[in-house]
């Protein structure tokens, strides 16, 4: 079940839960340098790690509350201890690691197991999970449930291994392609076959079985660590807010408590749309509708919508007529206006056809040369020392590119060197590649059905009846909007007699990360201290100090420019 286990310590400057760095180490710009930027070593790894998935999921700038208004960056003296996990049946594994602080109290027994969001590395819970309990001295224990930042150079047939570090496949790593021949770069959401996020549940709580085997073997004199008596919350965000609801369908009662903010989670009715619908939909359309609601278009957006007309997809006659259109049509699939402000986040960054195309791979157990729409993923530009193409060419990832990916990426290209490879003519502005996503959904074809299966493998499940479940959601989210996963999950668990508790939070949509940028502090506020607060809710309510929190839609008061207070956030209490 576990494998290339390792254990490091980690105090004094080099702590836990920010590798020394504290709150102004990780608001710095520049990631921490490596010394030697083509091998780099754990440490080193560890550290920038860190700093990456910090900064992708938390508000850190100045001014935005964080470490001072609520949050916490202690330096947390401790030990890691790291595996790789295999569930029965898959193809590959993915990584677990347990984070437990000097001052874990082995009589309150208090463990934290958190899924990293969206697709991020082992690492990429830590400002949800590793924030709120090892400061509390609890133990935490992540998962890159099958996503994570392990990629692999087939140029060079390279990967990593449990440190982080390149390696090749006999030395042992987290994710070999099949097959691990050919050219470009594959990564293990898209790419492993096993449809990763069927199991996120059994992720979660195959972590929690590696925390326990481990907190048994570091206090083997201490009564033994089981489920029975073991405080065990699950926590995540987004696609780690689906996991854990995920895990909290199972029937056997090893978790004590679920708390899920913003979660990815597909649900059965009530309006439930699945991601892959409502993404394809929205790489579409939502650039042509953003002028409608006064958000200015880029060219790329004009031009899709341009080509849109010409294949008769849209059919008004002027510029203004199609982006009615394209705004009458969200509008009609359940958009909201917040969510399409919000969701002009995803356009400006396109990230609506970055998550398509990974996620057509995954669902449909694709491998890295098989993608039914043909995108690959590649190095590419000017190959240093070499003087630059007159236009942009797919090449292999240079020794300092590769060895940054397991720290750097967000687990997701585009980004840190690795992009999107379309092989439809960029003359249509990549609208028939995005035509051809969309199709897996809508068409009765053969590579559609594939897709659509694994989608369907996805759905949730109400939790186990008596589990206390707090799901946190932004009104305003645009990413991954309520109206088609919270609202439809938490009804569908009410109408199977759960007590799901939900709070609504005014004003805040999907990236606590991006509000360091003025227009989107001025309008958003960050959603991780609603996180916080209803991990204080259950473990008080677990404790018997108080009770768990009821339903609430909370009306919040935008900061306007001013530095973020507890006025603004109306936490309820």
């Amino acid at each position: 079940m576990f494998s290339q286990q390792r254990s490091s310590t980690h105090r004094g400057q080099d702590d836990l839960l920010t590798a020394g760095l504290g709150l102004q180490g990780l608001r710095a710009m520049a990631p921490p340098p490596f010394a030697d930027p083509a091998h780099p070593t754990a440490d080193e790894l560890r550290r920038r790690a860190l700093w990456s998935n910090w900064r992708g999921i938390a508000d850190l700038a100045p001014g935005g509350g964080y470490g001072e208004l609520y949050g916490s960056v202690a330096n947390v003296p401790g030990r890691e201890f790291s595996a790789f996990a295999t569930l029965p049946g898959a193809h590959q594994p993915h990584r677990v690691l347990l984070q437990l602080p000097d001052n874990f109290d082995t009589r309150k027994r208090c463990l934290l197991v958190a899924p990293s969001s969206g697709s991020r590395g082992v690492y990429g819970a830590i400002a949800v999970a590793g924030a709120w309990g090892l400061p509390r001295g609890c133990a935490v224990v992540y998962t890159d449930k099958g996503t994570g930042s392990d990629y692999f150079d087939i140029d060079a047939g390279l990967g990593f291994d449990a440190a982080g570090q390149v390696a090749a496949p006999a030395d042992g790593i987290a994710f070999t392609p099949e097959p691990a021949k050919g050219h470009g770069v594959a990564f293990k959401h898209a790419h492993s076959q096993d449809n990763p996020e069927a199991d996120w549940g059994r992720h979660v709580k195959q972590a929690a079985q590696f925390a326990l085997d481990t907190l048994n073997a570091q206090f083997p004199n201490a009564t033994r660590f089981t489920f029975a008596n073991t405080r065990v919350i699950a926590v995540g965000i987004s696609n780690g807010g689906g996991a854990v609801l995920r895990a909290a369908e199972d029937p056997e009662p090893w978790l004590d408590a679920v708390v899920a903010g913003e979660p990815n989670i597909y649900a059965v009715g009530n309006g439930a749309r699945s991601l892959y619908d409502y993404t394809t939909e929205a790489a579409l359309l939502m650039g042509c509708a953003l002028p409608k609601l006064g958000i200015p278009s880029q060219p790329i957006d004009q031009s899709r919508c341009n080509e849109l007309a010409r294949l008769g997809v849209l059919k008004g006659a002027t510029p203004e007529a199609r982006q009615q259109e394209a705004l009458d049509a969200l509008h009609a699939s359940g958009w909201t206006d917040a969510a399409l402000r919000a969701g002009s986040i995803a356009v400006a960054f396109d990230l609506w056809r970055a998550i398509d195309v990974a996620y057509a791979s995954a669902y449909g157990r694709y491998p890295h040369d098989g993608h039914p729409c043909g995108y690959w993923y590649s190095g590419m530009g000017p190959i240093p020392g070499q003087p630059a193409p007159p236009v942009p060419i797919a090449r292999p990832l240079t020794p300092d590119e590769r060895a940054a990916l397991w720290s750097d990426s967000a687990g997701i290209p585009p980004g840190n060197g690795v992009v999107i490879v379309d092989p439809h003519p960029m003359v249509d502005a990549g609208i028939t590649g995005m035509r051809c996503l969309r199709a897996l959904w809508t068409d009765d074809s053969d590579a559609g059905r594939r897709v659509r299966k694994g989608i369907e493998e996805t759905r949730a499940a109400p939790p186990r009846a008596g589990l206390p479940v707090i799901v946190i959601h932004g009104t305003d989210d645009g990413l991954v909007p309520q109206a088609f996963s919270s609202l439809p999950y938490v009804a569908m668990t009410h109408a199977a007699g759960r007590d799901v508790r939900y709070w609504q939070v005014k004003n805040a949509q999907h990236f606590d990360a991006f509000l360091g940028l003025p227009h989107l502090a001025a309008a958003y506020l960050p959603l991780l201290p609603y996180v916080y607060s209803a991990l204080d809710r259950v473990d008080a309510s677990l404790d018997g100090k108080g009770r768990l929190p009821d339903s609430a839609v909370i009306s919040t008061v935008p900061r306007m420019g001013k530095p973020l207070a507890a006025e603004n956030l109306t936490i309820p209490h």
